[in-house]
């Protein structure tokens, strides 16, 4: 970006901070009273967010951290009431909504070439979860006891969100496939939402697409007048049209990334709100996972109203 400039990286393996910038630090501590700062970049595990989140917060700078915000609900409320006592602003990392052929979809939806939207469903396939070894660049996911639905999933449940408003309740099953890992690889859950808008999601890590393409996604929104389908080229088509082609050939999933930290630095600039703000994601967002977990586990339909309103919330 042309208006932003790496400084300082750190990393407790510090050839990558010293890959990423002029100035390397093992110690986050001590990049953030060395360095003149605007804002920091938060890119590990969720295990770490609280105290880097901590840290940064105490010095005043915005945050933008990757998400699993936190690895359990208590820490994510931790993590938010943390920055709302500093009033530090706080953008979680959910890039999937930025994915070029979603905003064009929630466009063609608003302006109402479907019709009034009645249902949708999501499709998630990829096969880095399957044989003795899986998910090879993501080696410690085989020891996660919540992985498909807080790593994966979670994504689309944020995306449904930003396309048809908020979720009231979900009901949720899954299944672990591949005995190599301790967390759930496949999960079908169905998604209510506060307009009462009905749609599911269903993913696992055990099967590629045919077609090799940008996203290991499919999707379908169906209205009252028609219907449009994404596929994994990441093309939009209704019927046999083909209505929008991708025409981001490079970056990570139709450069969802860049358009993501983009966001972040525009509203920095110019004082807008965040669409994953803070407060807003855990109530949501991050609420939402809570409540396909707690569907899992009560084997029922969990109101997202249960999670958020929870005594220790």
């Amino acid at each position: 970006m042309q208006n932003v400039q790496i400084v300082a990286a750190c990393d407790r393996q510090i050839e990558r901070a010293q890959a990423a910038a002029v100035r390397f630090y093992f110690s986050a501590g001590e990049m953030l009273d060395a360095e003149d700062l605007d804002f920091v970049d938060i890119v590990t595990r969720s295990s770490a967010h609280l105290e880097l989140i901590s840290m940064v917060a105490e010095r005043g700078l915005a945050i933008i951290c990757q998400k699993p915000l936190a690895a359990d609900w208590e820490g994510a409320c931790r993590i938010v009431e943390i920055s709302e006592k500093y009033r530090t602003r706080l953008m979680i990392h959910e890039n999937w909504r930025w994915q070029p052929w979603y905003r064009e979809a929630r466009a063609m939806i608003a302006r109402g070439d479907i019709g009034t939207p009645l249902g949708y469903g999501f499709r998630y396939r990829w096969n880095g979860g399957a044989g003795d070894e899986p998910y090879a660049k993501q080696s410690y996911f085989r020891q996660l006891r919540r992985l498909i639905i807080d790593e994966t999933l979670v994504h689309h449940m944020d995306t449904a969100r930003f396309m048809f408003g908020d979720i009231s309740s979900i009901y949720a099953e899954a299944a672990r496939r591949n005995d190599h890992i301790v967390g759930e690889d496949h999960a079908i859950l169905t998604l209510r939402h506060v307009n009462q808008m009905i749609g599911w999601v269903d993913g696992h890590s055990l099967l590629d697409h045919h077609d090799s393409g940008p996203s290991p996604d499919e999707a379908t929104f169906e209205g009252e007048s028609g219907s449009i389908r994404i596929t994994n080229l990441g093309e939009i088509w209704s019927g046999h049209q083909k209505i929008w082609t991708d025409d981001f050939t490079s970056g990570y999933r139709g450069d969802s990334v860049y358009a993501t930290q983009a966001h972040f630095i525009d509203c920095l600039e110019t004082g807008r709100p965040f669409e994953t703000e803070a407060r807003e994601y855990l109530e949501k967002t991050f609420a939402a996972v809570e409540a396909a977990y707690a569907s899992i586990a009560l084997r029922r339909t969990v109101e997202i109203a249960e999670i958020v309103s929870a005594p220790d919330s």
